[in-house]
This record gives C-alpha cells, sequence and structure tokens, in this order.
C-alpha cells in the first residue's frame, strides 16, 4: 500500500516536560519521526511545551508550539492551523491521552481531523483496564485475576477466592499512592482502608500477585495491512514487582528456551493482530520461572521507554518506521536505514548482549525510600553493548557516574551473614552488589535464587566477576590473566586496586605491550548476514576490529552527557547535538561518544560516527588510540565531559574552545578572586575550607547564614545555606562522605534578584542573546526557580554594568565559545555568584525564545570565526516583544519520603514554556504548561515561618479577592487575622482532629502554601509530613514566597483566549 493521499499536514503531540517515568525517550522518538514525516513531503505542526529538546527546534517542524498541553490549547492551535491528521503515539502518556480526549469529544471530526498512527479504538481497548481484560479473554490469552472494589468488606471477599498474595492499586493517585502488596488479611485491611481513602474515585483494584515471576518484554510492529514483526525482546534482571524503568534489563533474553521465546513471540503477535494496532507495541509478560504458565501484564499501543532502548539495542529505527506506517506504508516497502539494502519487514537479530541499568535519584534525595517497588524511580538509564554479559554489565556499572566502578563498590563486608541473607530480601538499587558480597562468602545459587527469585543463569554470571576479583587479588597478574579480566570488561583501576602491587599507568602499560587493545564492533542489526552501513560502534576485547580507520577530513571529538539526572537533563544533549551539527556544516568529520539510550545524540544518523560507551578515561582513551581525533569538545556535555579534559589533554588531544587552565580558574576559589580583583567586579565575602572546624570559622568571621557547597559540581550538588555551627557540621560531613579532591566554599549569603546570561565570546567581542531574571529570590538553585525573559523589572544601569561585567569575565578567562554567569542584584550593586565556561541548561530556551542559534554560533567561534562575520553586533541583542517564562516541573510524589521544599540544591527533573504578549498570560500558561490547573475547590492552606508572615499577609488578600476559603494553624491564622484576612484556624498535625492532615486528606484543598522553619529537619516535623501528603493526595504544594506571588498574579489574570506563538517564524 503506498502512501495515503489525504494526508498533507500532520500535527504532532509531544510529551511535555520531563518527569520521572516519562523522560527524554519521547524527545528521541518525536524528533526522528518528525524527520521521517518532513522527507516524504508532509508539513508538520508540532505542539510540546518543553523548551529543553531537540524536538522543539523549528528545524525539525514547519510549526513549533511550545505551548502548555491541554486540550483547550490543542483546540485553538487546530483551528488556526488546520492540520487534517493528528498523530498521537509519539508523546508517550501525555500525547495518548490528549489524542483520546478530543477524539471522544466529537472535536476532531467537526473539524475534520483524522486520528493517525492507532484508532482511537484501539487505544481504548489497550489503556482501559476493563476492555483490555474483554479482549485478552477473547483471544484465550491469561491475564492476572483481578476485580475493583469500593469497599473493604468486598476485597476480603474476592481475595479469599483467588488467595494471597495480592497487589493493590487505588484508582487516579499519583505515583502509585495508597497501593501495595497484600500478604494476609490484616495488611489487605490497612493497604485498603488506606487506599480507598486516598483513591478520588474510591476504587481500588485487587489482582492476584505474580510478584516473582520472569517479567519479560516483547517490542513488536504492525502495519495496516496485517505484516508483524518482533524488532526485539527483552528480559529484566529484577523479577515482576519492581518497574520495568528502574530494573536492569538485558536484550535478548537470556534464560528463555526456544519453546518459551516462541511461545511469548506468538501470544505478542496474535494480541497487536487482535487490537489492530498499526505502529510500534510493547507487550510486557510475567513468566513463570518452573513451569509454561503466563499472564499479559500491560500493552501499551504507542512508542514507549522500551522501544527507545530496542531502537538503540538493534539499530531498528522504531519511531521512524512508526511514521512511515502512519502515512500508510507498508513494512516491505520501506528501506532498512542502516543496511539500506534489506526491507523494515527484516527482523534484527543480535550477535551481541546489552544491558540497560537506571539511574536513581537517591544521591539528591538523601531522606527518600531507596526501596524499589511498581512505582518508577529513575530519571534516567545508561545501556552498554558487549559480545557477553560479564562484560556487558561491567561497563554499564562504569557508565552510571555515581562513583561505583565495579560490583565492589558498596560496602556490604561489615554485616554479619544473617545481617547480608536480610540484606537481600531489600530490593533497591544495590541488590546486584549485595548478591556479589553473598557469593564471595559462598553462599549456595539456590539460597540466594530463592530469596531474591533471580534467575541462576544471572547469579551465575555475577559469580564469574566475582571469582575473578578473587583471582586478580590472590594471583600474579600473568597475561593470560589480564586477557580474561578484560574480556570481562574489568577496568584498569579496579584491575590494579585488586592486585595491589602495580599501578594504573604498570596495568595500562602492560596491556599495550602484549596488544591486548579495545577493538570495535559494529551494531548491523542482522548477526552479519548483511553488511552495515552505519558506522555504531561498541568495544571488545580479544576479537578482530571491524572499525574504519578514516582520515582526510579534520576530526572532532564529541563527549556526550551520559545518562539523564537531576541537575544535567536533556539540555546538555541538545547542545552535543547541534555543536555535532555546526561542525559537520563547517566540514569535519563527527565522531560523538556517549552511553544514553534515551537521547537524540546516540541515534544512528547524527554523527559520522557513533561510539556507544562509557565516559571514563580509559574508554575514551581507547577511542582516541584508534581515531586520532584533531580535537575534543568538551562544553557542551555538562561536568561529564569537563571532567574528562585533564585525561584527554594528558594524552595530547588538543581541546578545541576555551583552555583548560581557564576553565580551572573559574571553579578555583583563589585564582578567581585575583581575576575579580584584576577586574574589579564585587562578589560575596568567603572563605576556602577542608574541614568543619575551618568552616566553622570563616562562618563566624563572615556572620550567619552562610552557604556551603564543594567546588567541581553541577546542579548545586551537596549545596546548603547554614545557620548555626551545628548545622555546618552536618553538611561537611555529608560532603565528606565522599572523598573531595578539591576544597569546600563558605561563603556570606546574600539575598537579591538572582539574574543570569549566557554570552558567546570569540577571543574579541561578546554576544548575548538576552538577560533573565529569576522570580524567587537567590537561594534557589537556578534550575529550580522560574525564569523570565526579557529581565522585566531590572534598571537599564544594571543591565548596563551585567553586560559590562559578563565582557570583562569573558575576556579575562580568554573564553573561546560558551560562558555562563549568575549575578544577584541587590541596592543598586550587582556581584557576580559564579561562572561556567560552558553551555548550561538555559541555552535551548534562549535560543528558541530569541531566535539567535547559540550552539552553531559558539561553534563557529570555536573554529576561529568572528562575531562580526555572522552577521551579529557584537553587546547584548534587542529584546523580543514578547515575554518567555520558564517554570521547572518536579517529580516528588514518585521518590516516597523526599524533602520536597527548595534550596540551593537543584530538584526539578524538567521544565515547560509560557510565551505571551503579556508578562501575565506568559506566567499563567507556564503555570498550565506544569500541569498548575486552579482554581477547584477554591480552599488552600497557609502555614509560614515568622519572617514570611507579612508578605504571606499580601499574598492572602490576594487569593482572598480570587474567592478562596483559607486556612491556617495557629500563629499564622493570627497574624492574618489582624491584618484583615478572614483565615480559619486549623489544629496541627499533632493535636486533635480535625486537623490539617485531615483537611489535606479530604480531597477538597487545591493548594498549600508552606514556608520550612530554618534548619533541616528531621522527618516527623509538621511541615515535612504536611508538604510530603500534600504531594502524595495531588495538591499543589509551594514552598517560596515568591513562588506563590507568582501564582496569585497568574490566577488573576487567567484567560480561555491564548497568543499563540510559533517559534518556527522567530
Amino acid at each position: 500500500m503506498p502512501k495515503r493521499s489525504d494526508i498533507k499536514k500532520v500535527m504532532v503531540i509531544g510529551s511535555g516536560p520531563i518527569v520521572i517515568g516519562q523522560a527524554a525517550e519521547f524527545d528521541y522518538a518525536g524528533t526522528q519521526a518528525c524527520r521521517s514525516l518532513k522527507e516524504e513531503g508532509m508539513e508538520v505542526c508540532l505542539v510540546n511545551s518543553n523548551p529543553a529538546t531537540i524536538m522543539t527546534d523549528k528545524e525539525i517542524a514547519d510549526q513549533v508550539y511550545i505551548e502548555p498541553l491541554t486540550a483547550d490549547v490543542l483546540k485553538q492551535i487546530i483551528i488556526k492551523e488546520k492540520p487534517d491528521s493528528l498523530l498521537p503515539t509519539l508523546g508517550g502518556q501525555a500525547g495518548l491521552n490528549l489524542g483520546m480526549e478530543l477524539a471522544e469529544s466529537g472535536f476532531l471530526d467537526e473539524q475534520g481531523v483524522k486520528l493517525i498512527g492507532t484508532t482511537a479504538e484501539t487505544i481504548f481497548r489497550a489503556e482501559d483496564r476493563q476492555a483490555f481484560k474483554d479482549t485478552m479473554e477473547k483471544l484465550g490469552e491469561p491475564v492476572a485475576a483481578s476485580l475493583v472494589v469500593n469497599t473493604v468488606e468486598d476485597g476480603i471477599k474476592f481475595t479469599n477466592t483467588i488467595g494471597y498474595p495480592v497487589v493493590l492499586r487505588p484508582a487516579y493517585t499519583l505515583g502509585g499512592s495508597g497501593g501495595g502488596i497484600a500478604h494476609n488479611q490484616t495488611e489487605l485491611v490497612e493497604i485498603l482502608t488506606n487506599g480507598l481513602r486516598l483513591s478520588r474515585v474510591h476504587e481500588v483494584l485487587v489482582e492476584r500477585c505474580i510478584a516473582g515471576w520472569k517479567e519479560i518484554e516483547y517490542e513488536v510492529m504492525r502495519d495496516a495491512a496485517g505484516n508483524c514483526i518482533t524488532v526485539c525482546n527483552m528480559e529484566n534482571i529484577d523479577p515482576v514487582g519492581v518497574h520495568t524503568g528502574d530494573s536492569i534489563v538485558v536484550a535478548p533474553s537470556q534464560t528463555l528456551g526456544d519453546k518459551e521465546y516462541q511461545m511469548l513471540r506468538t501470544s505478542a503477535l496474535r494480541i497487536i493482530d487482535e487490537l489492530g494496532i498499526t505502529g510500534g507495541c510493547n507487550v510486557q509478560y510475567a513468566l513463570h520461572p518452573e513451569s509454561f504458565e503466563y499472564c499479559v501484564i500491560e500493552v501499551n499501543p504507542r512508542v514507549s521507554r522500551s522501544s527507545a532502548l530496542a531502537s538503540k539495542a538493534t539499530g531498528y529505527p522504531i519511531a521512524k518506521v512508526a511514521a512511515k506506517i502512519a502515512l500508510g506504508y507498508t513494512l516491505d516497502e520501506i528501506p532498512n536505514a542502516i543496511t539500506k539494502k534489506t526491507y523494515a519487514s527484516f527482523e534484527p537479530m543480535l550477535d551481541y548482549c546489552v544491558v540497560k541499568i537506571p539511574r536513581l535519584p537517591f544521591d539528591k534525595f538523601i531522606t527518600a525510600q531507596r526501596k524499589l517497588t511498581t512505582q518508577m524511580k529513575a530519571t534516567g538509564e545508561v545501556m552498554s553493548i558487549c559480545n557477553n554479559f560479564e562484560g556487558a554489565l561491567m561497563k554499564a556499572i562504569r557508565s552510571l557516574e555515581q562513583h561505583v566502578d565495579s560490583l565492589m563498590s558498596y560496602d556490604f563486608c561489615d554485616m554479619t551473614d544473617a545481617e547480608l541473607d536480610e540484606a537481600l530480601t531489600v530490593v533497591d538499587d544495590r541488590r546486584i552488589y549485595c548478591i556479589a558480597e553473598a557469593l564471595r562468602r559462598g553462599v549456595s545459587y539456590e539460597k540466594i535464587h530463592s530469596i531474591t527469585q533471580i534467575d541462576i543463569w544471572f547469579i551465575d554470571k555475577i559469580k564469574i566477576l566475582v571469582e575473578m576479583e578473587q583471582r586478580l587479588q590472590n594471583e600474579e597478574l600473568t597475561v593470560e590473566l589480564l586477557k580474561e579480566a578484560k574480556r570481562i570488561e574489568f577496568p584498569d583501576n579496579v584491575i590494579a586496586k585488586l592486585n595491589g602491587k602495580l599501578t594504573e599507568e604498570q596495568v595500562r602499560s602492560m596491556r599495550y605491550e602484549n596488544g591486548i587493545i579495545a577493538s570495535y564492533k559494529i551494531v548491523d542489526t542482522c548477526a552479519a548476514e548483511f553488511d552495515a552501513m552505519t558506522p555504531y560502534y561498541y568495544s571488545v576485547y580479544g576479537s578482530e576490529n571491524e572499525a574504519v580507520q578514516t582520515t582526510g577530513r579534520k576530526k572532532v571529538l564529541v563527549l556526550g552527557s551520559g545518562p539523564i539526572r537531576i541537575g544535567q537533563g536533556v539540555e546538555f544533549d541538545y547542545c552535543s547535538v547541534h555543536a555535532t551539527w555546526a561542525f559537520a556544516k563547517e566540514g569535519w568529520e563527527t565522531v560523538i561518544v556517549n552511553n544514553n539510550p534515551e537521547t537524540v545524540s546516540t541515534d544512528f544518523d547524527i554523527a559520522d560516527k557513533l561510539y556507544f560507551e562509557p565516559l571514563t578515561n580509559e574508554d575514551v582513551e581507547s577511542i582516541v588510540n584508534l581515531e586520532k581525533p584533531d580535537g575534543a569538545i568538551v562544553q557542551f556535555g555538562g561536568q561529564t565531559a569537563i571532567k574528562l579534559t585533564e585525561h584527554l589533554m594528558k594524552i595530547g588531544v588538543p581541546i578545541l574552545g576555551t583552555k583548560a587552565e581557564d576553565v580551572d580558574a573559574a571553579e578555583d576559589r583563589e585564582l578567581f578572586d585575583e581575576i575579580l580583583e584584576q577586574t574589579h567586579i564585587p562578589r560575596a565575602a568567603g572563605g576556602t575550607v577542608f574541614t568543619a572546624e575551618e568552616a566553622k570559622e570563616v562562618a563566624n568571621r563572615l556572620g550567619y547564614p552562610v552557604l556551603v557547597r564543594p567546588s567541581y559540581v553541577l546542579g548545586g550538588q551537596g549545596m546548603q545555606i547554614a545557620f548555626n555551627d551545628d548545622e555546618i557540621e552536618k553538611f561537611m560531613d555529608i560532603i565528606n562522605q565522599i572523598a573531595q579532591d578539591h576544597p569546600i566554599l563558605v561563603d556570606k549569603y546574600l539575598q537579591g534578584k538572582e539574574i543570569e546570561v549566557d554570552a558567546i565570546c570569540d577571543g574579541e567581542n561578546i554576544l548575548i542573546p538576552g538577560i533573565m531574571e529569576h522570580i524567587e529570590r537567590t537561594g534557589i538553585h537556578s534550575g529550580d526557580s522560574i525564569s523570565v525573559y526579557p529581565a522585566h523589572t531590572i534598571t537599564q544601569d544594571i543591565k548596563d554594568k551585567i553586560v559590562d561585567y559578563t565582557e570583562r569575565l569573558a575576556k579575562a578567562l580568554h573564553v573561546l565559545g560558551m560562558i555562563n554567569i549568575q549575578f544577584i542584584a541587590m541596592d543598586g550593586e550587582v556581584y557576580v555568584i559564579e561562572v561556567n565556561p560552558r553551555s548550561s541548561r538555559t541555552v535551548p530556551y534562549i535560543s528558541k525564545v530569541t531566535g539567535i542559534p547559540i550552539v552553531d554560533l559558539a561553534a563557529k567561534a570555536i573554529l576561529g570565526h568572528k562575531i562580526t562575520e555572522m552577521g551579529y553586533k557584537p553587546g547584548l541583542q534587542p529584546e523580543a516583544d514578547y515575554i518567555a517564562i520558564k517554570m521547572p516541573v518536579f517529580s516528588f510524589e514518585k521518590l516516597r519520603g523526599a524533602e520536597i521544599s527548595l534550596g540551593p540544591e537543584m530538584k526539578s527533573t524538567g521544565e515547560c514554556l509560557g510565551i505571551a504578549k503579556t508578562f501575565e498570560e506568559a506566567l499563567y500558561k507556564a503555570f498550565l504548561g506544569a500541569g498548575v490547573v486552579l482554581p477547584k475547590h477554591k480552599q488552600m492552606i497557609i502555614t509560614v515561618r515568622d519572617s514570611d508572615k507579612p508578605e504571606a499577609l499580601e499574598v492572602a488578600k490576594r487569593f482572598e479577592k480570587l474567592g478562596y476559603k483559607i486556612y491556617a494553624t495557629r500563629s499564622t491564622a493570627k497574624y492574618l487575622q489582624a491584618g484583615g484576612v478572614d483565615a480559619l484556624q486549623v489544629n496541627k498535625i499533632t493535636q486533635e482532629s480535625p486537623n490539617v492532615m485531615d483537611l489535606i486528606l479530604g480531597h477538597k484543598i487545591d493548594l498549600v502554601i508552606d514556608t520550612p522553619t530554618q534548619g533541616h529537619g528531621d522527618k516527623t516535623r509538621d511541615g515535612f509530613l504536611i508538604r510530603r501528603n500534600a504531594i502524595e493526595t495531588g495538591i499543589n504544594c509551594i514552598t517560596a514566597m515568591d513562588t506563590a506571588v507568582a501564582l496569585a498574579t497568574s490566577l488573576e489574570s487567567a484567560t480561555t483566549e491564548y497568543t499563540l506563538v510559533d517559534i518556527a517564524k522567530i
């Protein structure tokens, strides 16, 4: 079937801001699909509220709307742009739900818009619990027995018929709150009462528990003619009970016999055929470990996190093919983009093993529970490829950048055997390290399997790694032993540490002398049956090299930013991709090194060569030895790339752009102070320390409060505001848990207006695209504050000072390329907070709203072009005639027990954008995009610390005018009443009912404003409990007065008619 002739203009819905559970994989899939649609001559209109991604770039679609993802906004864009088709399967759950809503309300039919990709009926049958169950029963496919109940009695009655244990899932609660697994009637009653209370429709699903079964996934494709193929099947090392996004996943599956593999494959193809899916689809199974019994867990009729992994693991571009199928093509008409000889109807075959490990955020949230459950907690993931499972696991571990490099990284050796048995029952991110320790002590495979339910095959593989540790520790390092250790990917530094006599340098020379070096294999999708045309490589030891050596053109090594984590998100991937494209335009050959399967930078056609490898000194050195690049770019890959600078210089790779010693001068306190003195720029007083005693001395000299932070970090990691000596001791302890090579900084904490600038410097002149101003005053990390462009409340005098200081600093640091500076404006004076001579997380947002391609210009500056040649006038560029506001988005409800109040350490996972002609409308759209849809019940709770009471009074008056009923705890209520606000006093949690907690759990509150008292607290304090419970029941919770003022402003100017800005025209 050739392309449909009735499709000319397609509207694509993106997935919105990055949150836990819906991350950059949709940026990658959406970008690939939009490019695929444009190849076919379609006009593409894109709507997505996330400014940080490649997907919302003007090159990707014909019209780009960075607008809130709500049905109303989409309706207005459809009326304005008149697309003939809507493709909803590329925007994750958010995109699907919106597409369904518009289809069900009859709006699409009215406007004559077709839903393409998958029909509304198919989506309903896969997504609706009851409809899905009916479809499976019709096919005779087994699902776990379940029932939706409204009372505790019904729950007990049903459970008695299916037997314990059961899983309980409340309907419509955020992040699986209130759910759990019950093993007996007491647990059932307890979880069920709580679950019914938390569910807004008072429903809980009771389901037979299949925890402990193997979890297997199939990624399948089907076209409209009914051709079906499996792209890839994957197996979770963790059994059912841990969300697949938090599991270690291996592809292809390793422990299935041929009979099981074919049985599940046949089932998957039958299911997508019955559902009539067109495009990509993911089917999850639970398989009984002993028998051939299985259950279908769920079907996702869309591009998902697993499809990003399957695409990168096999090289089969699922999103690209799905977009072509949506246009009416069949699989046997679409050429395979990697081999260029076969068609998309050819099933990929793998002659290697792929391991994915999740990147969990527990280093940011020390109080959060580490336990892994059916609620996803990972912010990102890493993937590695090797010709054996052990090697792939070792490579993935060191790709995580969590101070781990082998299975010995978490220390369990102080535990008694009984404590270790206990630790094995805990399902958390450290479980494989715990299994390794058990194997070192000779615990039997059977015992470990019976406790963890992890397949014996995997336990045996971990044992092989443990045996190698023991051999390296006890035997002399022979050439044979070294060969074997490298075959299973032990890094040189771990070999040296275990050996104890040799240094890492000596191990490396021994390797080179004996020719034990990494060779590179091609990912070719068809187990070498056809030649692959696309150079996409992974390393192995002890095999012949397939990477083609290229010379002739100048060659640049672009270092990616690794896994997505809080503080280093998709923004840096955006910068890496743009840098690659810019160098290619200048005629350079580009080589990318990265290990993140969710991102655009690891797509097969972005660079001339792609190495899917860990970003460590040793792994990058092996690539450098083969490729011999003319230079490396480190200023676009965040802190990950910056950390590799020293080693790259040591092995003779020139660093393009700002020199390494100048980057050091910005990070090193004493050098930076000298520069500020030479340039006459003021900053907050402070000092550098190593011990808690020195820190207290500096703090008392400056006067509290002070800011305490390690140098060389990203995302304000470990940064805290201390108000007294005790807190200094506590923070210094936390920082020093990880050995510090660099001193710790203690500064006087200034409270003023925070202003941020990104600039490009060509060695002579600077170009500043725009000045941003934060709504929250200093003390809240710039990634977590609401940012406004153009800065709207500062005077011309301050703007001139900022431009002048930026120019002086860029010249003093000899910047070539990007620089990011944060200032404080206070009483007409401007102070510098920090300077980063690299790209920052605001680059994509500023590029889009000013229309200035910042990364491309920076790349040209690095190559020696001047700003004046590029057609720009140096200095601050003219301001745009509309306002753009960047709003942070958090994922707190997914992390049980995490402290949600904001401070100098970054906590947001993503961001969205509001653009309009007026400040008020832009603010309203930004809140809307972040999911703050108010008012609903017009009731709110205010409880603030004493210093915030005067401001709280003003805010309360404004909310009262908006018709809000205000509740407050005792002292806040008294203050508000005295100021003329009719506030209702409510009891604290510790007092008798009705208290604050009852109000929150009554589902009638819109908003909680709760500013934490100073000091970092214990988890029993009222404030902490109020904030946690508000988040877990889906109430908006604000912890800074400035944010509350902004929300009041936005609600006062709420509107239903939006100004729509197409940023492709800017």
